[in-house]
């Protein structure tokens, strides 16, 4: 699979841009602020709904417009598909596949599929849980586009539980009537069914990475590992990976933790409060390994799920987003060598000296809002 020509209205910094892309390595170079990172940013939205820079959308849509437009042909195959999003901040964005306006947004998921390499993967083992429940998510998702709707319904019943706790504990503390809380168990039931199935296919995720991450660490680091990577759960007592079994345990663990929910205002158990532990040897990777280690365990992370995406049939676009600078020598070669090879990959760069010699391809000069092919 890979994008034939991307095309943005209004998106960042760009009024207007068409971007013809070749299969093998597309190269973007040009000095920082130029909006290289723009370019690569939209693939990635249109993979994930979302941008690895910025949590909303509103960033996204250039000064002084309404609304903007990331649009692309993907090729896969024979086949070829257009693919349009119109990001709206403040109203429902809207979807086209081939022309057709009767899709939602997240129809389009799984037809550009990317795996990206950034400065921010760093936090992925120095950085919060949140990072690290993100990156599982996206990629559960990239396996599984239904996998949005899933997660889309546990926000939902997330929100509506926290705002129903919230009202009792407040009504507590102000010595008001005790509140109706009947319908806790009804939400409970809803967490715990979404919830269920989004920690069973984190846990499935986990299993079938381990040995790939494993490997890539070693190709960058060699006798650095072994990586070790564990789920911990915000339940102490969630076991195997069976759904009816993770429903039940899930609604054990709302049950005895709801006084204390009720006290604190908000939800204490499920997935949205899980985390990762990233293990280096027999340590924890955060506030253990040194700089070029936790470098090296994100990129193992990436390319871990690079190799289970195209093992599973559909290779992504390998997104390389001004990373190299970021490496030593060593890491820099080694990253390309694995890399080179990728059907479709797409790197931006300050200087054309960033971008290793063994990813040859086309060139992109990116100046003053311009994108020129050299």
């Amino acid at each position: 699979m890979h994008v034939t020509h991307l095309s943005l209205a209004d998106f960042r910094s760009y009024a207007r841009v068409e971007v013809p892309l070749d299969p093998g390595v597309t190269a973007f170079v040009g000095p920082n602020g130029q909006g290289k990172t723009n370019l690569v940013e939209a693939v990635g939205y249109l993979a994930t709904l979302g941008s690895h820079r910025v949590s909303s959308d509103a960033p996204l849509v250039r000064m002084g417009a309404d609304r903007a437009i990331v649009r692309a042909n993907v090729r896969q195959g024979e086949r070829q598909q257009l693919i349009e999003l119109e990001l709206n901040p403040g109203k429902a964005n809207r979807a086209r596949i081939n022309r057709s306006s009767q899709v939602r947004p997240r129809d389009v998921l799984g037809i550009v599929r990317t795996v990206l390499f950034a400065p921010e993967d760093l936090a992925l083992v120095k950085g919060d849980p949140g990072e690290r429940r993100r990156f599982l998510d996206e990629l559960i998702t990239a396996r599984s586009p239904r996998m949005a709707g899933v997660r889309s319904d546990y926000d939902r019943v997330l929100k509506q539980r926290n705002t129903l706790l919230k009202s009792a504990a407040l009504a507590r503390r102000h010595g008001g009537r005790s509140m109706d809380l009947s319908t806790l168990d009804v939400w409970d039931q809803h967490l715990a069914r979404a919830g269920a199935e989004l920690l069973a296919q984190r846990l499935d995720l986990i299993a079938a990475l381990q040995p790939l991450a494993d490997k890539a660490y070693e190709q960058l680091a060699p006798g650095g590992g072994p990586l070790a990577l564990e789920y911990k759960p915000s339940a102490a007592d969630i076991v195997g990976h069976a759904r009816e079994e993770l429903y039940e345990q899930l609604m054990a663990a709302l049950a005895e933790a709801r006084k204390q929910e009720i006290e604190r205002g908000v939800t204490l158990i499920g997935p949205h409060r899980d985390d990762l532990l990233l293990k280096l040897g027999q340590l924890p990777a955060k506030g253990y390994a040194s700089h070029g280690e936790s470098w090296s365990y994100a990129l193992a992370l990436r390319l871990a799920s690079y190799d289970l995406l195209r093992a599973e049939g559909n290779e992504p676009v390998l997104v390389l987003d001004d990373v190299f600078a970021e490496l030593d020598a060593r890491r820099r070669e080694r990253l390309a060598e694995l890399v080179a090879p990728g059907e479709q990959v797409l790197v931006t760069a300050a200087v054309e000296d960033d971008v290793p010699g063994v990813l040859t391809g086309a060139r992109y000069s990116v100046a003053e809002g311009a994108v020129e092919r050299v």
